[in-house]
């Protein structure tokens, strides 16, 4: 049998960022050289005289396919070794998300103080059996119960859980709730403090499950693998999506590189473009993807952070089929609730206000639209304060209206949840709605006061919580207290919109949902609206591939160019 080259697995830097890492190195003819890069996308076309492939557990098994057609001389024990093993484990996984998710499959059952549902025991065992995995299902259908009834487990302990700021009590209680013998600790410090001590100097055990925030993660990181730490649950994962870039992002790599077992939950695991999510699952399982480089040529268009999928539904049903994702809607577990409407709602604005930033305003969107002579670092620069400058003075413009609307509504005896993003905007609502003494939930309040501020409106003490809208994720409770949401400002993201709608809109909810988006025709407003409608593209083909994606519209490589651009064109037209 003709042999047409060397397959030989080698230590090299296959990426721009990172070290060296495993590779496979195929050495074959050109006919044969060229056939291997069409099979592999991943690859990169320009290598010339050899290919070189992250040696990720589906690149072995594809290998293995691909020699059969085109032998290949496998060089070394090692490489031989590892390209049957990784090979034989990628068509593991690939069985067991078939009988995990086959209708047929008995679920196991789980001791726990409250009984889990039947498809959070199918997550648990899912990630169980997969050790890494994200579970995106919808907001409010239990994705901490479904990482707690993992817990059961003893293989699983002891584990760490890393959320958000203002939500590690509630996971406290949450715990104590379904797993009331297991011994948890809150984090109270940015760096390692003494968990083991007790009262008297008594010496304890480390805790079964260790609950902090991701500020603290980079502090206690090492802590962690220290002491031997096998889960690793990260909650509203994403938090991860900025990648090496952010200093909790390359200790949760750290802490996932160590660890046996590790699930994210988010509902909405990207916020922005679909690149964020290999930064995502790249912390969940490292190296599962290859390189940013070869996800980026598989999967991907665009450079840099504002890489785009070419099919984002095909993608879904990739992490599906593989088992990196689990992802059940409402309708799939039948657990609908009462409907969700969205209301796009015109408000005047005061023109005075954005008339006052109109010279500075003008004077950065030439600087971002200028062909040249511009330094990148002054258009950055540009770029990020004409954002800020027009998207504050939309929410000044429009407070005055967007504040009467709310008051028409608690005056027809509704309970109001305001999302806004500007604190001079929050200063607005709160005098023109003093009366009613809104609780406030932003940026700005410790852990214990914005507790303490939505316990306030939970209790019918107020019916007004303004909430920043990238403050609330992941809070439970307000869906006995309110029905109504208002965004008073837009966030240039879908999934932080689909966050906020699912503080009300979750389990626990018996009545129909309104979702008003208040948005003026000046301003910032109207192209924040239509980049929306690019993003939410990308955000709905993964998580559901089966839905009907929104009408496809000009990729949105650079949001704040077309700000700049409608700007000028509005100030002319005046």
């Amino acid at each position: 049998m003709k042999c047409f080259g060397t397959l030989r697995l080698e230590s090299r830097k296959l990426g721009a960022r990172g070290g060296e890492r495993p590779a496979w190195v195929v050495q074959c003819e050109p006919h044969v050289s060229l056939r291997l890069k069409r099979v592999f996308d991943r690859a990169n076309k320009g290598d010339v005289g050899e290919v070189l492939l992250a040696a990720t557990e589906e690149t072995a098994r594809e290998l293995e396919w691909f020699i059969q057609r085109y032998p290949l001389e496998v060089v070394g024990k090692d490489a031989q070794a590892l390209l049957k093993h990784g090979a034989r484990e990628h068509a593991r996984r690939e069985a067991a998300v078939a009988e995990l998710l086959s209708a047929k499959y008995q679920v196991p059952d789980f001791q726990m103080n409250v009984p889990p549902r039947e498809y959070q025991r199918r997550a648990a065992d899912m990630f169980l059996r997969m050790q890494h995995l994200l579970l995106a299902d919808d907001v409010g259908l239990g994705k901490t119960a479904s990482a707690l009834t993992a817990f059961t487990d003893t293989r699983t302990l002891p584990a760490v859980v890393v959320t958000l700021t203002h939500l590690p009590r509630q996971w406290q209680r949450e715990l104590a709730r379904f797993l009331p013998r297991l011994r948890v600790h809150v984090a109270k410090k940015a760096t390692p403090e003494e968990v083991t001590q007790g009262r008297g100097g008594r010496k304890l055990p480390w805790p079964d499950v260790l609950v902090l925030n991701y500020h603290k993660l980079s502090g206690w990181a090492e802590t962690l693998v220290s002491a031997g730490v096998r889960t690793i649950v990260f909650d509203e994962c994403q938090e991860l999506r900025r990648g090496p870039d952010s200093e909790k992002y390359r200790a949760a790599h750290y802490l996932a590189e160590r660890a046996s077992f590790v699930i994210g939950l988010s509902a909405t695991p990207i916020y922005n473009y679909g690149g964020e999510m290999f930064h995502v699952l790249d912390a969940l399982k490292p190296g599962v993807l290859g390189t940013r480089e070869e996800f980026s040529r598989e999967w991907c268009t665009g450079v840099e952070d504002k890489l785009s999928f070419k099919d984002p539904r095909a993608f879904g049903t990739y992490l599906r089929d593989t088992g990196l994702m689990l992802r059940r809607t409402r309708a799939d577990v039948g657990r609908e609730l009462p409907a969700l409407t969205r209301v796009l709602h015109t408000v005047d604005s005061d023109t005075k206000v954005l008339d006052a930033v109109e010279d500075k305003a003008a004077e950065l969107a030439r600087i971002i639209l200028a062909q040249g002579g511009v330094k990148p670092e002054d258009r950055l620069h540009a770029s990020g304060e004409l954002s800020w400058r027009l998207r504050q003075a939309t929410g000044i413009a429009k407070a005055p209206f967007v504040a009467d609307f709310v008051r028409m509504l608690v005056e027809n005896g509704e309970r109001v949840l305001l999302y806004g993003w500007h604190h001079e905007v929050y200063r607005l609502w709160q005098e023109r709605l003093r009366e009613f003494s809104p609780a406030i939930f932003t940026g700005q309040e410790s852990p214990a006061q914005k507790e303490a501020e939505a316990q306030r409106f939970k209790s019918g003490q107020t019916p007004i919580l303004i909430m920043s809208l990238r403050a609330g994720a992941g809070l439970d409770g307000l869906q006995q207290s309110c029905r109504t949401v208002v965004f008073g400002e837009l966030d240039w993201s879908p999934g932080v919109h689909e966050q906020a709608c699912g503080r009300v809109h979750r389990d626990g909810q018996v009545d129909p949902v309104m979702a008003y988006f208040l948005v003026s025709d000046s301003g910032s407003d109207p192209v924040v609206a239509d980049v929306l409608g690019i993003k939410r593209d990308q955000m709905e083909g993964i998580r559901d591939p089966q839905a009907s994606l929104m009408e496809k519209l000009e990729t949105d490589a650079h949001r704040v160019r077309r700000l700049a651009e409608s700007f000028l064109k509005n100030r002319r037209a005046a």
